[in-house]
């Protein structure tokens, strides 16, 4: 999985986890743990390969661990739980087109976003890409007619076959904090097709926070559109989008 753009801050610390049991660790410990990488990077005791390479080493077995494609793609709890945290990204489909999953893991992602963007009159073809082989191959097996379309690769670097309708990454947080915003506009130049949209979330913030699409908007890019829901009284469910242009 890609949890891993030119900006030498961190930005906001990644979203919470969805609850104690999810996989991608406890609420707290999952972005301490990326902040530290992060710190770590930016006082040059590590570099950005070793970055990648500790991110995957905590991320990689727990999602191959889980029991069910939900798990194995970072969220713990029953199929309406997953829907409820990952059913926003359709906010942003808007006509009929591809879509790319970045950090696909099991590819449930992929499988999910086609069922509900097709419930909205939708036809959405799916695509992945993972940075993790192991994953990338879990997915291939879960999915075997799709598995010509899962890819491996960073998305900093991988060069796509095709361009798509829409690209969705799910946090800015897949690559060290320097890249992120160079991620952001090779996603939109090079992978993005012509009036293609790049999509960011859903992930968790504060309600009265926007400062994953403050970031965004502050590296240049103006906001298309946006959508969310309550998590909690205090907590939202956000997803944000960029058209290219």
């Amino acid at each position: 999985m890609s949890r891993a753009a030119d900006d030498p801050s961190p930005g906001p610390a990644p979203s919470a986890p969805e609850g104690p049991a999810d996989v991608c660790g406890e609420i707290d410990g999952g972005w301490r743990a990326q902040e530290a990488l992060d710190a770590a990077l930016a006082r040059g005791e590590i570099d950005e390969e070793a970055w990648y390479r500790a991110v995957q080493a905590r991320l990689v077995p727990a999602y191959l661990g889980g029991d069910n494609p939900r798990a194995q793609s970072g969220q713990s709890g029953d199929e309406a739980g997953w829907e409820r945290a990952r059913s926003l990204v359709v906010e942003a489909i808007d006509r009929d087109g591809t879509f790319l999953d970045l950090g696909c893991a099991s590819g449930h992602l992929m499988e999910t976003v086609q069922a509900w963007a097709a419930a909205r009159g939708r036809a959405v073809e799916p695509y992945g890409l993972d940075l993790s082989p192991d994953l990338a191959a879990l997915a291939r097996r879960r999915l075997p007619a799709w598995a010509h379309r899962i890819w491996v690769g960073n998305a900093l670097t991988w060069p796509p076959p095709r361009r798509f309708d829409f690209v969705h990454l799910m946090e800015l947080s897949y690559v060290p904090a320097p890249r992120r915003p160079a991620l952001v506009v090779r996603l939109l130049h090079d992978v993005c097709a012509p009036r293609g949209r790049l999509i960011l979330g859903s992930f968790n913030e504060p309600t009265g926070s926007r400062a994953t699409e403050s970031l965004v908007a502050s590296w240049g890019h103006p906001i298309s559109g946006r959508a969310e829901r309550p998590k909690s009284p205090r907590v939202m469910r956000r997803v944000f989008w960029l058209d290219a242009t």
